[in-house]
């Protein structure tokens, strides 16, 4: 258990936190929310003791084990493996006075050391560490790799794999999906699931917090405020609260005709794609949210585009890739490309990273040539295109007023002032030097110069790195109301299911439609990892079998086998149509907590019934989850 009385922190003048009565129980997963600056990393530098409070107390159990994940990773020699295994320093140490002891021929200590790693499960940590690489997208053979040679992306997910290695109590995780592909984030959401300890972690992927959080700590103007359930639901109340506070009824009202509006827009496509009916789902999910989206301190949008051509840009037969330099040759990423986008289309791209998502985005834009086929591109085509190196190459010491001057020399000063007000750079804010933004400011800027030459199609990469969620949502809002075409690379579901009306899968040397939502994006990962580990199980079975002289067997043992085999086919059979009963009757009952909680009049009665609710749909959610992942299992068993 984890208390705060009376606690507060400053950071430098400025008051973060102040008179913090809260705490945390032990098994809790707590998502930390909060707009950036509020405190939300000051925080988690408090437990980990690297500041003090300014007043008031925290009491941390004894002897609490607690992982974290490194900021910097220092450029060593030693494997990506043995990296990650040192996050379990306990064991770390009794393997080196294991080797000490070896060396020095002391028998005696060194049946010591071996007892202790016996203990600590030592023998096979090099397999735990390498389930979680591979699970962070670590293939098999860079698992021997210096760490020094992986670029700084990948050396913050070796991180990750280091803290989560790391036996614990305490997990405090501050945006570990940043650099996670999707099929990394969603691995991550399993193992969290399954972690023991208590878990704090800052995100502003709401889709990840809702899979992961049972409890959200929401910090808002210096204070901290605890809620039962998990991001979504803890929205539901929020937006109760704010509603008791008699936040003015008639923008409540527009705000919710603007989102009923974009329901009504595609509903009318819900019977055609099923893309189109997630993402009807997902904004009726925001029903209720009224008040707390009216609280978000600024929204913006794109301008309409000067022209719209039909047929905007196709690539035939391309073969996408890098040219050869010197003796090197031309790497291929993807082969046999055929895309082509119309006007209005909304695409997502799925696939892990590496597989060639940034390729295919920098070959539409032009800044690749295909090194086969034809790129074809109608004339009045003006692209928008975002990616890591857009906020990169931002001009130290400048400001976003003359980032903006730069591109328009001959516009007045105050049309470039209304128009940055409009992106939240209003005010001294327009000429502050860009050195000393954050990285979610200084991608806000970037979007906004994007947005100021009005393109018709917008290319983006990863956008939503370093935005809290009240930008996220804005920028969701703005790519919903956009005119244009849009292609759209991202780890946050929650925007790409809002956004995007279908789905292409980048995997495999290829790009090719995919016929589903997320969801069954999810279900195909899932089912393909399956695939993987039950071809690995037979490669190794019929290794054994070949290693081993057969053995002949009895007709009685045979019988007695396959009677055997029978009594747990029947038995597995049973479980499934429990499983399967099961979930139907939590399908249902979900289904009826979620229209109590679309009900506006349901937020007129107790919070404290609310909190029962929220509470009670997380409970159903979680059992849903290992059910469903039994019934795999033994489907899979069935089947083999």
């Amino acid at each position: 258990m984890i208390s705060f009385r009376h606690f507060a922190l400053r950071r430098g003048s400025r008051l973060l936190l102040s008179d913090i009565d809260l705490v945390i129980q032990t098994g809790w997963r707590l998502g930390v929310v909060g707009r950036n600056g509020c405190g939300k990393s000051s925080l988690f530098a408090a437990l980990q003791g690297q500041v003090e409070p300014d007043a008031g107390d925290l009491d941390l159990p004894a002897k609490l084990r607690m992982a974290s994940v490194a900021q910097e990773t220092p450029a060593l020699p030693d494997p990506a493996i043995e990296y990650v295994m040192g996050g379990d320093e306990e064991l770390a140490a009794a393997l080196r006075d294991e080797l000490d002891a070896q060396a020095r021929g002391d028998t005696e200590a060194m049946a010591r050391a071996h007892h202790r790693i016996e203990e600590l499960h030592g023998y096979d940590a090099r397999a735990r560490a390498g389930r979680l690489l591979h699970g962070l997208g670590f293939a098999a053979e860079t698992h021997e790799t210096p760490v020094k040679e992986f670029s700084g992306g990948w050396r913050v997910r070796l991180n990750l794999a280091r803290a989560l290695m790391a036996p614990s109590e305490l997990l405090l995780l501050d945006e570990p999906t940043n650099h996670l592909d999707l099929d990394a984030v969603l691995w991550l959401e399993e193992w969290l699931r399954r972690y023991q300890g208590t878990l704090l972690v800052i995100s502003h992927d709401r889709e990840f917090l809702d899979g992961v959080i049972t409890h959200t700590l929401h910090l808002n103007d210096g204070g901290a405020k605890l809620y039962t359930g998990n991001y979504s639901a803890f929205e539901r109340l929020r937006a109760e609260q704010l509603r008791q506070q008699q936040i003015a009824h008639e923008r409540e009202q527009a705000e919710r005709a603007h989102l009923q509006s974009f329901v009504d827009r595609f509903k009318a496509k819900a019977s055609k794609a099923k893309q189109a009916q997630s993402r009807v789902k997902r904004l009726e999910k925001l029903a209720g949210t009224e008040a707390v989206r009216m609280e978000r301190p600024f929204r913006f949008q794109f301008a309409v585009p000067d022209r719209l051509p039909d047929s905007m840009l196709q690539l035939e037969e391309v073969v996408a890739g890098y040219p050869g330099q010197g003796d090197e040759p031309e790497a291929v990423i993807l082969r046999d490309v055929r895309f082509r986008l119309e006007a209005g289309e909304r695409i997502g791209l799925l696939g892990p990273n590496g597989a060639g998502k940034s390729t295919l985005v920098k070959t539409l834009v032009g800044e690749l040539a295909p090194l086969g086929g034809e790129r074809k591109a109608h004339k009045d085509l003006k692209i928008g295109y975002f990616a890591q190196h857009t906020v990169e190459s931002l001009r130290e010491g400048a400001s976003p007023f003359e980032h903006l001057q730069d591109k328009a020399p001959g516009v007045g000063a105050q049309v470039l002032r209304d128009f940055l007000g409009g992106w939240n750079f209003a005010g001294d804010r327009a000429f502050e030097s860009v050195d000393g933004f954050s990285g979610g400011e200084r991608a806000r800027l970037a979007l906004a110069l994007i947005a100021w030459d009005k393109p018709n199609l917008l290319l983006l990469d990863e956008p939503t790195n370093h935005l809290d969620l009240d930008m996220r949502e804005a920028l969701a809002d703005a790519l919903a109301e956009f005119d244009g075409a849009l292609v759209l690379v991202s780890h946050d579901r929650h925007l790409l299911g809002l956004v995007c009306d279908s789905f292409w899968r980048v995997a495999d040397g290829s790009a090719e439609p995919f016929d589903g939502d997320l969801d069954d994006y999810a279900r195909w990962l899932r089912s393909r990892g399956a695939a993987t580990r039950k071809g690995k199980k037979e490669k190794e079975k019929e290794k054994e079998e070949a290693e081993v002289k057969p053995v002949v067997e009895s007709p009685e043992e045979r019988r007695r086998r396959n009677a055997a085999q029978r009594e747990n086919e029947k038995a597995a059979r049973q479980r499934v149509k429990k499983i399967e009963t099961r979930v139907a009757s939590i399908e249902g009952e979900l289904a009826t907590l979620e229209a109590t909680l679309a009900d506006p009049e349901t937020y007129n009665g107790p919070t404290a019934e609310m909190m029962r609710l929220g509470q009670r749909q997380t409970e159903l959610r979680r059992e849903k989850e290992t059910l469903e992942g039994e019934w795999l299992e033994l489907y899979e068993q069935l089947e083999a």
